[in-house]
């Protein structure tokens, strides 16, 4: 990619902003982190500390006054204002990159879907962990055929808080679209989907376990694809003993892996994409095998590919200069949506959900 870089305003510079988008904005060949909006002094401090060049603006109300001045908004604001935040960007003629959940109902992601497509502008979903080591080493097992056909998948975004931490992801108010389900189940969920075709029922248990708590802290959810696939998915925030990170079980062999993608804790530490980047220590490879628990050795250690969250806005620059196709689209993340939202339906009146 060559000529002059397309300038992004990133709006929110909390753990979203500052920890995945300014970071990987900023590494993106053809991207130019233009301006910074947080109200916060501190997160202004911190965002001018590592990119002295960058504009800063108090209100997304200053940003798109100067709408011509850009060419991208991402927005990485807390949930509630996804959908009023991206329509403003839409209407201002910018396409629009969302953090997840885009938005709290799957019609609303549609709706934007919508104006995006009438004004013809690129609106994508941030569903980075698409890009995570261990996902893309399962998607190259099931494209060799290594397991087989496929016949359950388990999946777990485990932690040990046995406190709550506060602020708007644990508000019990329904408008901050808080909880671990529309959280980390956004993750599970569309990985879920991506990997073994859209939802025919779904089923969901939702607790608030933890002295304090105001919405979900430990939720599972089952899927049935339509692909005649099951889907077990657990998110949690108090779980002392966690399991592995993917069980996936096919007709001709398993694949177990424990521990999280490396690159959120990379970031979090301040480093960035490079030579190396993503790569796995070879003691956490998963293993491939049947007949075996992995525990006792089972199956032949599986070399994890390396995590590529980079690759999500590389893929954005290219659809944005080239015309590329958009990486993660709005619709799929409805999709994802609609799950969501019967697993709530589904925890809350305790049925099963057809879709």
């Amino acid at each position: 990619m060559t000529g002059t870089p397309l300038r992004v305003g990133l709006v929110g510079y909390g753990l979203a902003g500052s920890v995945f988008h300014a970071p990987l904005i900023a590494a993106t060949e053809g991207f130019a982190l233009d301006t910074v909006v947080t109200s916060n002094p501190e997160r202004q401090q911190q965002a001018r500390a590592e990119f002295p060049d960058v504009r800063l603006a108090a209100t997304p109300d200053e940003l798109f006054a100067r709408a011509e001045e850009l060419d991208l908004i991402v927005v990485a604001s807390p949930n509630k204002t996804h959908v009023p935040l991206a329509t403003t960007a839409l209407k201002a003629g910018l396409p629009v990159v969302v953090d997840k959940p885009v938005a709290g109902t799957a019609a609303e992601a549609r709706e934007l879907a919508a104006l995006a497509e009438e004004r013809e502008l690129l609106l994508s979903v941030f569903q980075n962990r698409r890009w995570d080591n261990d996902f893309l080493t399962l998607r190259k097992l099931l494209n060799e055929g290594e397991l087989g056909d496929v016949w359950r998948f388990e999946s777990r975004f485990e932690r040990w808080r046995p406190k709550p931490k506060g602020g708007w992801r644990e508000s019990g108010d329904p408008a901050e679209i808080g909880g671990l389900l529309y959280d980390l189940g956004s993750h599970v969920v569309d990985q879920a989907l991506v990997l073994f075709g859209p939802a025919a029922s779904v089923y969901a248990e939702t607790d608030i376990r933890r002295p304090g708590a105001e919405t979900d802290d430990d939720t599972f959810i089952a899927i049935t694809h339509t692909s005649g696939v099951r889907s077990h998915l657990y998110v949690s925030a108090t779980t002392a003993q966690l399991g592995p990170r993917f069980r996936v079980l096919g007709s001709l062999a398993g694949y177990v892996k424990y521990g999280l993608d490396p690159q959120e804790a990379a970031l979090r530490d301040g480093l960035r994409p490079g030579p190396g980047w993503g790569a796995e220590d070879e003691s956490l490879w998963g293993r491939v095998g049947s007949g075996e628990s992995p525990v006792t050795g089972g199956g032949r250690a599986e070399p994890t590919l390396p995590g590529d969250y980079p690759a999500y806005y590389a893929a954005v620059a290219k659809a944005l200069l080239e015309g590329a196709p958009n990486p993660v689209t709005a619709r799929e993340a409805a999709a994802a949506l609609d799950v969501l939202e019967a697993a709530r339906r589904s925890a809350r009146e305790k049925v099963t959900v057809t879709l």
